[in-house]
């Protein structure tokens, strides 16, 4: 307990320090000669113990395994949000989503002017373009498909993939005809999320004649070995989210996994790391793997029936409770990574807690990247893993769903959550203790309550409410559901008033 609570002295210091703009990010001596390369690898859906280096004795994810055991494990790593959408914006601008107001998935809206990443932020390829940087993204989007939020337009020179939020996985499903409902009368929300239109190629219909995840890859390959500048990749597959599609030597491959499901899932992330082996290659070849910064991170957790997605269960997110849509640490805690020859120590394991915020603030310290416009929630993170610095990088952690319907708070030493989707009181947990969440102690710990509370409120002060409503028939269904199974959320999403919490 004493432990616990020096731990948590220096965290509500810390915050003190930060509410009051008084911090300090570490520094990376870099000249423009040396400046790294930025590979920033997201999975899709990934469960957090669906790799080797989490634990799996599953899949086979060797290229990862050797990144983790050459790099940085970042034992306790988050994203700031616990779906595909709002994640996404929080990492390419280093900035919490609920700073913009963007709490759901934008729709594939190709004439909507309004659904997309709001231009009043910077994604990190808008900070590192203009210093030099061929910045480019390969995979999903999902952040805008209307001419102005295309990645062309967001600072990025080169974009592959597409712009929905999922697409199927091999080129004989891609169709033009988008069809409102399917022949079994149900809403076909994949057809008509974009999710089996052609890719894009820089705004042009893009080729696409193998599996998709060997297509993203390959182009990735081709990407890092091209020109002496550094670059930035932004490498954001769609695997192993779902349709499930695999290769069938891959799927044959685990065929003693069942049920089925979970098989084809394993083979999707199997040919994941075969691709992300693909372009580590490339950058041997093209002698750039010593000086390439590669993070890789989910996007999310992975699929869980405890969180509501009752249909999808072949994620293992090991002993985390809960999964994709939960604030619960299987939601929001992924797999996360970092490797740096030239930069980082070989084989350690980070134990603090870090957030995907810390990769736009990371790459944009090392790259001498534009600075100016809304300062970043994230903080550099190379003082703090190459010894520099002793201290947490951050106080406290945030996350809010739904104008906070659902809300998170996490310090080093301590969690408190209210669940979404649910109309169960907050929860309290002791992090160093019980890291699993397995303890509630919300009654024991009055005054711990009360701290954290107040740590989310002066958080939550600074931000907008949700300005992007759940526009199609399908998402509409959605919400009402959870309007009727809690009242509070309805209350809250209607009026539009950021919640207080106590």
């Amino acid at each position: 307990m004493k432990q616990f609570t020096h731990i948590f002295g220096e965290v509500i210091l810390t915050s003190i320090l930060t509410i009051f703009g008084i911090t300090t990010l570490g520094h990376a001596e870099t000249t423009a000669a040396t400046r790294p390369n930025i590979l920033i690898i997201l999975a899709d859906d990934l469960g957090y113990a669906d790799t080797g280096f989490t634990g799996s004795k599953v899949v086979q994810t060797p290229n990862l395994d050797r990144l983790a055991a050459n790099g940085v494990v970042l034992k306790n790593g988050y994203v700031t949000h616990p779906y595909c959408g709002p994640s996404r914006s929080g990492l390419i601008t280093g900035r919490y989503q609920a700073r913009f107001g963007n709490e759901t998935n934008f729709t594939y809206s190709p004439y909507d002017l309004h659904q997309g990443l709001p231009l009043t932020e910077k994604t990190f390829a808008e900070r590192l373009k203009p210093v030099g940087y061929r910045t480019g993204i390969i995979g999903k989007w999902h952040l805008g498909a209307s001419f102005p939020f295309r990645p062309s337009q967001r600072g990025f020179d080169h974009f592959y993939g597409f712009l929905s939020g999922g697409h199927s996985y091999w080129p004989d499903s891609v169709t033009t005809q988008l069809d409102l409902y399917s022949a079994n009368g149900n809403l076909n929300y994949s057809v008509n999320e974009g999710g089996k239109l052609p890719l894009s190629r820089n705004d042009q219909v893009g080729a696409f004649e193998e599996y998709l995840t060997t297509a993203l890859s390959r182009d990735a390959a081709a990407f890092v070995k091209q020109g002496s500048e550094p670059f930035l990749l932004y490498l954001a597959y769609n695997a192993p989210h779902s349709p499930l599609e695999a290769p069938n030597e891959l799927i044959q491959k685990y065929r003693h996994v069942e049920p089925w499901a979970r098989r084809v899932y394993l083979a999707m992330i199997d040919s994941m790391d075969q691709g992300i082996g693909m372009v580590l290659e490339a950058l041997k070849e093209s002698g750039k793997l010593d000086n390439t910064l590669i993070f890789f991170l989910s996007d999310n957790g992975g699929v869980a029936p405890k969180a509501g997605y009752v249909n999808e269960d072949w994620a293992d997110n090991g002993p985390l409770r809960k999964g994709k849509g939960s604030l619960f640490e299987g939601g929001c805690r992924v797999p996360y990574l970092m490797h740096w020859p030239n930069g980082l120590p070989r084989g350690k394991v980070y134990e603090f807690p870090v957030s995907s915020l810390d990769i736009a603030a990371t790459a944009v310290a090392l790259g001498e990247g534009d600075s100016s416009g809304h300062s970043l929630d994230g903080v550099n993170l190379i003082p703090f893993l190459d010894g520099s610095r002793a201290d947490a990088p951050h106080a406290a952690l945030f996350w809010r769903i739904r104008d906070g319907a659902g809300w998170a708070v996490r310090t080093p030493a301590a969690k408190m959550l209210k669940e979404g989707y649910s109309s169960n009181p907050p929860e309290l947990f002791n992090m160093l203790s019980d890291p699993y969440e397995s303890d509630n102690m919300i009654d024991a710990r009055p005054e711990l309550r009360q701290q954290l509370a107040q740590l989310w409120n002066t958080w939550n002060s600074k931000n907008q409410s949700n300005l992007f409503l759940q526009s199609n028939e399908y998402q509409k269904k959605r919400l009402e559901l959870y309007r009727q199974l809690d009242e509070q959320l309805k209350a809250d999403a209607l009026k539009r008033i950021p919640l207080v919490i106590e």
